[in-house]
């Protein structure tokens, strides 16, 4: 009995399904960066490498070299350098080859995580700020604060109303402790400088930084699930909603914990999307 071989197809190449869209991450790469070619600078297209040879590289008629690009597989023809700066094509060791497949794709999803949990490290930080310079200016700003309060109950007629919303958690804030203030101040740097911790480690694919997120966003999905028992809100829904996806993405995709084979499996998955293997697998004949 024999086993058939699936050889990967090259992105673009492959219709999605009729409800599914398909994501191809190195086209969207190539198209933001540019191709990553080989041999463009080069005199002749022979390598010390003996492996180097993947279809990469090959002489066409009229004077022009058909280039495959090392991350979306595109073949780009070039005429040959007038000035090179190369004799020879690169051996294996000297080429840093691009993400491709898998690693790709997590790397495009990892930083829009990075860049939504920067935006909460911005917003919290400039809310701890917000608190402290109001603890130092608290008894300057008192006065004209009840004053224009004041107004408002006997101009407008809100009366006890003014007690809920903003003004009301305003009203309190004028009236807490000290001590009270420091600790919300604290409580809020705290949580920034977590939420840019994991930004950092998310932009550079840490799988620390992974890790971390999902403990970090699976308590807070706690609090915010009782707000919405309190009270129901597009804000509140859409931030449940980004959390618990990527909650699940972590948990399944990046296969965090064990789950689905865990880190070795996930090398594996990107082992065979990477690589001068891969590269090989999908080479024309």
């Amino acid at each position: 009995m024999t086993t058939k071989v699936v050889v990967p197809r090259p992105p673009g190449t492959v219709p999605p399904a009729r409800f599914r869209p398909r994501f191809h991450y190195e086209l969207i790469t190539c198209g933001l960066r540019g191709h990553a070619l080989l041999g463009t600078d080069a005199a002749t297209l022979a390598s010390d490498d003996d492996g180097f040879d993947v279809g990469l590289v090959v002489r066409a008629g009229d004077g022009c070299r058909w280039h495959r690009c090392l991350r979306c597989d595109s073949w780009v023809p070039l005429p040959p350098p007038e000035a090179p700066t190369t004799d020879r094509l690169p051996a294996r060791r000297e080429v840093d080859l691009p993400l491709r497949g898998r690693a790709l794709r997590d790397r495009f999803v990892l930083r829009l995580i990075a860049i939504d949990r920067l935006l909460h490290f911005l917003g919290l930080a400039l809310a701890a700020v917000a608190v402290f310079v109001f603890l130092a200016d608290r008894e300057a700003l008192r006065t004209p604060f009840f004053a224009v309060l004041d107004t408002l109950r006997t101009t407008l007629g809100f009366g006890d109303s003014l007690r809920d919303g903003i003004l009301g958690e305003l009203t309190s804030a004028f009236t807490a402790q000290d001590r009270t203030i420091i600790l919300v101040g604290t409580a809020l740097a705290a949580y920034a400088l977590l939420e840019g911790v994991e930004a950092i480690g998310l932009w550079r694919g840490r799988r620390w930084a992974e890790y971390l997120t999902l403990v970090a966003t699976s308590v807070l999905l706690i609090p915010e699930i009782y707000e919405l028992t309190v009270r129901v809100t597009p804000t509140k829904v859409v931030a449940l909603v980004v959390n618990v996806a990527v909650v699940i993405y972590l948990l399944v995709a990046k296969r965090l914990f064990g789950l689905r084979g865990g880190a070795r499996a996930e090398q594996d998955a990107r082992a065979a999307d990477q690589g001068w293997d891969a590269l090989a697998r999908t080479a024309p004949a």
